[in-house]
């Protein structure tokens, strides 16, 4: 990992672009329940946050090995909540199309 402003970074655009996704569902696809992608959205909202919380605040500052262990499963941890919040919107889409 370079930096932890870089890892960021990172974080914004992946929840960014999930949430894009989002609104892009509800603005194109009226067949869509809305109350369902609110909820997704508001699910890549709430781990954006407390990703953002988790780059700033490593546990084991000391151990070097530690921090890095620590960033790998936040970074895991955010490809996941992406990925689960894109496969929530696409079976909503699924519906939708039925």
């Amino acid at each position: 990992m370079a930096s932890i402003r870089n890892l960021k970074k990172d974080i914004d655009l992946i929840m960014s672009l999930t949430l894009s996704d989002c609104f892009y569902v509800l603005e194109y696809n009226s067949k869509v329940d809305q109350e369902a992608v609110y909820k997704i959205a508001g699910e890549v909202v709430t781990a954006h946050r407390e990703l953002r919380l988790r780059a700033i605040h490593p546990d084991g500052k000391d151990n070097p090995k530690l921090v890095k262990e620590y960033y790998k499963s936040l970074v895991t941890d955010m490809l996941k909540a992406a990925d689960a919040a894109l496969e929530k919107l696409s079976q909503e889409v699924k519906k939708a199309a039925k």
